[in-house]
């Protein structure tokens, strides 16, 4: 998998099934209008389709928009669903599990937490 991500990237899945023959503005929106997220904000943005063979991922390099897509041969992506829509937080790694088709079950961090770095008092 090649994806221009950092481990400060954060990952947004799309917790509803999504029609993925939308393609960057339609994609764009729905990270807008939903997830009230900022698509240019360098995070990646996942969606699956109803049947779960598919999934794209949504993400700004900071030169322009960036789509990455798979399609499975057989068998389905994990569920990320939930009633009400909105979005669920993966890492990166997580997001790499996902995309190679490994279960989410009983989600656990596999990265240690993000650090907010502070300025020190002077």
């Amino acid at each position: 998998m090649i994806l221009a991500a950092s481990r400060q990237s954060r990952v947004y899945a799309y917790a509803a099934p999504v029609d993925l023959r939308k393609g960057y503005d339609g994609l764009f929106g729905l990270v807008q209008r939903d997830l009230k997220q900022n698509p240019l904000s360098g995070d990646l943005f996942l969606f699956t389709n109803r049947r779960r063979y598919a999934c794209k991922v949504l993400l700004w390099d900071g030169s322009g928009l960036c789509i990455f897509q798979k399609r499975l041969e057989r068998g389905q992506f994990a569920s990320l669903w939930r009633d009400g829509g909105g979005s669920v937080e993966l890492t990166t790694s997580e997001l790499a599990l996902f995309i190679e088709g490994c279960e989410l079950v009983g989600k656990r961090a596999l990265s240690p937490r993000r650090i907010e770095l502070k300025p020190l008092a002077e």
